[in-house]
């Protein structure tokens, strides 16, 4: 009678511990690609896409989680996952179509950091909101498009049409550079990155400057002459800088610069190894060979 009671807890053990391994395996196929390392292969992980200041062994059979908006961002995080599949790290991400939730997610804790903002925008929402969030590095650049909706080229712009921009502060003032650089309106000499509606002194067509969330301008696009859109969001609706915009900014402009997208954590965070862990892999070579091949040029790596 013993032998069976050792017998029948032994084999559900044994069924148990299968069990949790096939759960694992399916969380780390969902989430990040790729095939995890052990944890003493982990420890002598070396090369591109590793910092050798971070003990990886530590940090095997650790879960990252990433808010970021869908393209190209998680695309770029999903290739960053196979480079942590081999120090047996998962990196989960969780996808965003807005420019709030990423950040009250990873001010609340939710997340572990977010990757979907540039510098200035970032600063705008710590200044509104008052959250504490801070970048830990520069990753990809995204050049603004001016796209053709009901108008198809520049020079065919009618008297009052209609141009769509971002109406957030930062992106809106990218936009309306934009347009100045083109020779559609002129702005004040100081408005700067700063430029608002209010600073357009000239505007010889009589444009009119059509502010919506960003989301919406390429849904919006059939309904006006043209839109200023951001990169991300163009490439979601199938739209490349390179291909289908009618003018961009140029990738070594100032702009270019001030408006690269960055990884972020809560002040705090910023020398935990799963952070220092991640940036490493979003800024390995693997990473930006990817970002060359797939956007050809409608995303720019900055590292």
């Amino acid at each position: 009678m013993k032998k069976k009671l050792i017998s029948g807890l032994l084999a559900a053990a044994l069924t148990l511990s299968l069990a949790g391994c096939g759960a694992a395996g399916s969380a780390a196929e969902e989430t990040a690609p790729g095939a995890a390392a052990t944890a003493d292969e982990a420890a002598d992980l070396t090369g591109d896409g590793f910092d050798p200041q971070v003990d990886y062994a530590a940090l095997a059979g650790a879960t990252i989680t990433v808010a970021a908006s869908p393209v190209p961002h998680a695309e770029i995080l999903d290739v960053a996952a196979e480079i942590l599949a081999q120090a047996d790290i998962t990196l989960k991400v969780m996808e965003f179509t807005d420019y709030i939730q990423p950040n009250m997610a990873t001010e609340s804790g939710e997340v572990d950091a977010n990757y979907f903002q540039h510098g200035p925008y970032l600063e705008n929402f710590n200044a509104e909101n008052g959250t504490s969030l801070v970048s830990v590095g520069a990753i990809h650049y995204e050049p603004l498009g001016l796209y053709p909706g009901k108008t198809a080229a520049i020079d065919a712009l009618a008297e009052g049409a209609q141009i769509g921009v971002p109406n957030d502060p930062t992106n809106e003032a990218r936009a309306l550079q934009l347009l100045a650089a083109q020779g559609l309106i002129t702005l004040r000499a100081d408005a700067g990155l700063e430029a608002t509606k209010n600073d357009i002194e000239e505007n010889p067509l009589g444009l009119e400057i059509v502010e919506m969330e960003a989301a919406q301008l390429p849904r919006q696009l059939v309904s006006l002459d043209m839109a200023v859109i951001n990169g991300n969001y163009a490439s979601e609706a199938g739209f490349s800088a390179a291909s289908d915009a009618l003018a961009a900014e140029d990738a070594e402009s100032e702009a270019a610069q001030t408006y690269a997208n960055v990884l972020v954590v809560k002040q705090g965070n910023e020398d935990a190894p799963a952070v220092k862990a991640l940036l490493a892999a979003l800024m390995s070579q693997k990473v930006k060979d990817f970002i060359t091949e797939q956007y050809g040029g409608a995303v720019v790596a900055i590292f």
